[in-house]
């Protein structure tokens, strides 16, 4: 599953990113609401984590002009303690919950399962060809078996899924999955690579990952 966090401060931003990340989901973090809804234009997402108070757009403005678009994509929205307009504010023009802060993982964890329950009821499988990816199980799955994915394989393949036939360089994959890891190389991805390469041969799948070379991999249609 697919978060986009959009918050200024980067400490938190990196903070929440990990937990949601130890938490199998995939994130991809932005400072304000002109990049959120660049990012949304642009890409599939399953819910918005928001802060309010932000530069160059604030969080209300940015929900205002999401709907306007007729998105409907569940946001839940970060407020300040004392910001009692604030809330009413965003839940008035369309966010489907709030969060305030500092608030406790357990609860951050609690309200984004709440909020996207529906959609994963409806919708928890992507499939490409022969394979689904069940993004509730982490379960990876073709006609001729199935694997349950580790985190980071199950964060990698996702953002192959997502993708389709789109390069995405080794770098971009450190980035997203293992940016607060430092004790982590770019060795670590083709490892991983490897990984998924063996199950998806193994399950006989439709598509292989193949290299592009100085550029990144990507998922080759084998028909």
């Amino acid at each position: 599953m697919r978060i986009l966090l959009v918050e200024d401060d980067r400490s938190l931003s990196r903070a929440v990113s990990t937990i949601l990340q130890k938490n199998n989901y995939s994130v991809d973090c932005v400072e304000n609401g002109q990049m959120a809804l660049d990012y949304l234009e642009e890409d599939i997402y399953d819910a918005v984590i928001m802060d309010i108070m932000m530069p160059v757009m604030d969080g209300i403005t940015a929900l205002k002009n999401l709907r306007k678009c007729g998105s409907n994509i569940p946001v839940l929205m970060l407020t300040a303690k004392t910001e009692i307009d604030d809330k009413v504010e965003g839940l008035d023009n369309g966010a489907n919950d709030y969060l305030t802060k500092p608030f406790d993982t357990r609860e951050l964890l609690a309200r984004i399962r709440v909020l996207t329950r529906s959609e994963k009821q409806q919708d928890n499988v992507i499939t490409l060809g022969n394979i689904s990816l069940n993004t509730t199980t982490c379960e990876l799955s073709s006609p001729s078996g199935s694997f349950l994915l580790t985190n980071k394989e199950y964060q990698m393949m996702l953002m192959f899924m997502n993708n389709k036939t789109q390069v995405i360089s080794a770098e971009h994959f450190m980035e997203k999955i293992w940016d607060s890891e430092s004790d982590s190389d770019i060795s670590t991805v083709w490892t991983y690579i490897s990984y998924l390469r063996r199950k998806l041969e193994a399950l006989k799948s439709d598509y292989s990952i193949a290299t592009r070379r100085n550029m990144g991999y990507y998922l080759k249609n084998n028909n």
